[in-house]
């Protein structure tokens, strides 16, 4: 632990980033996927078949991820002025990177926090709006696992208890960037479940393939990034028992990289200046996805209930 603390802390922040080393792996294990599914570009029914890439789509999503190196950087040298304020001056003691529990402390952290703000990002429109476009595809395979969000403020919010805790800050995008590599593999169709040991506290491409299932037995359920156990643990937890439907419940029919990411954003403006109540505006901002006014009801009629999407 000494040796890997003292040769990342020696990097420069910008190269202090594993995700960037990840990278050709990431390339490879794509190529090797999209070759094997070459001759699997077809419908099975309404839906594409079971691993196979849809060229377009595979290329916005690497699109996606190509811009979010990015633009992750740029929120990373934003977070470093404010986490680093806090590690020196509010911290009330500072954890040694040369010590094993700060990197479990930082690692189990990081994915705890990751479950707390991905279930929020379900939940909360603003915050999904940020979210959505990893969920648009209606394939799944490891260039899904590259179409990232451009916004990663939510997130680096989520992560101010960890250099409060005295976890240098250097060390919080390590452990996310972990969390992240870890989450790359587990978006595919190739890998059926693995043993009930793993399958009880990690979470794997069975157990992801459910979180993006917009079936309605699989909505919001399995927010898990390393570790499944918090699902287990909060009540949202569901094992895959039939291959799911994936995508957004309301289709996306675009590869265009920047409506995939602002499309919610344009949304919640239009809804905004559509409702006639503060209520309702804000309803529509920090409710659920979905959320939609009651509607008065008729004489001898009921009204119907708002449903989330």
């Amino acid at each position: 632990m000494t040796a890997l603390a003292g040769f990342f802390s020696a990097l420069p922040p910008p190269m202090r980033d594993p995700v960037l080393f990840a990278i050709p792996f990431f390339l490879l294990l794509l190529t090797l996927e999209w070759s094997a599914a070459r001759k699997l570009e077809h419908l099975e029914g309404d839906r594409p078949a079971a691993g196979s890439h849809f060229a377009r789509d595979s290329l916005a999503s690497i699109s996606m991820g190509l811009v979010s190196v990015a633009t992750t950087a740029g929120w990373k040298v934003l977070a470093l002025f404010g986490y680093a304020a806090i590690y020196a001056y509010v911290a009330p003691w500072h954890l040694s990177p040369a010590r094993w529990y700060t990197w479990v402390i930082a690692i189990l952290g990081v994915d705890l926090l990751y479950y707390a703000y991905h279930r929020i990002a379900h939940r909360v429109r603003l915050i999904w709006a940020t979210h959505q476009a990893h969920h648009s595809s209606e394939y799944y395979n490891f260039a899904t696992a590259l179409r990232q969000k451009w916004n990663n403020s939510g997130e680096i919010l989520m992560w101010i208890p960890l250099p409060l805790l005295g976890i240098p800050p250097w060390m919080v995008f390590f452990a996310f960037s972990v969390n992240l590599i870890y989450q790359f593999w587990i978006h595919t169709e190739r890998i059926d479940k693995l043993p009930r040991p793993f399958e009880f506290v990690l979470n794997t491409p069975s157990h992801h393939r459910v979180h993006h299932g917009m079936d309605q037995l699989y909505l919001d359920k399995n927010y898990g990034g390393i570790l499944i156990v918090w699902d287990r643990l909060f009540g949202t937890f569901q094992p895959e028992v039939f291959r799911p439907h994936y995508g957004l419940t309301k289709r996306v029919d675009t590869f265009n990289i920047w409506n995939l990411q602002t499309r919610e954003y344009v949304a919640i403006a239009r809804d905004w200046r559509s409702a006639s109540r503060l209520r309702d505006r804000l309803a529509y901002v920090f409710g659920p996805p979905g959320w939609e006014p009651r509607v008065a009801a008729q004489p001898g009629g009921v009204a119907p209930l708002a449903t989330s999407g």
